[in-house]
């Protein structure tokens, strides 16, 4: 049976737990060239242009195994993006994927993402 939900009208935010909301959005607001703004309960909101909000709350369990979401950044240089990355903080994730064809990273908490190339993106 298929069904469609026509009350859902777009993609507003990605919520992502945390243990410092703060330093962790401040990480990808650097890195994805966009402004964090704090809230009244700790939480961070990242704007950055042409990417849905992005909404880090923070939690007290602290993360297990491989994420099972994460995002694929489009970068025009996966090595010139890779080497910012991890200037702002990310490590290479090698142990997931060995980079040949795009970048595994994680960001300070150890989330991964991946960068890109354009014949990718």
């Amino acid at each position: 049976m298929s069904e469609k939900a026509p009350a859902v009208t777009g993609f507003s935010s990605l919520a992502i737990d945390c243990a410092d909301a703060a330093r962790l959005g401040q990480f990808w607001a650097d890195l994805l060239g966009g402004s964090i703004e704090l809230d009244a309960d700790s939480d961070a909101i990242v704007r950055a242009p042409g990417l849905p909000r992005l909404d880090f709350l923070q939690v007290p369990e602290g993360k297990s195994g491989k994420n099972r979401l994460h995002l694929d950044l489009a970068a025009s240089d996966v090595a010139a993006a890779t080497e910012q990355a991890i200037a702002l903080g990310a490590t290479r994730a090698d142990d997931v994927y060995d980079g040949r064809r795009w970048q595994v990273l994680r960001d300070p908490e150890g989330n991964e993402f991946c960068l890109l190339p354009p014949e990718l993106s």
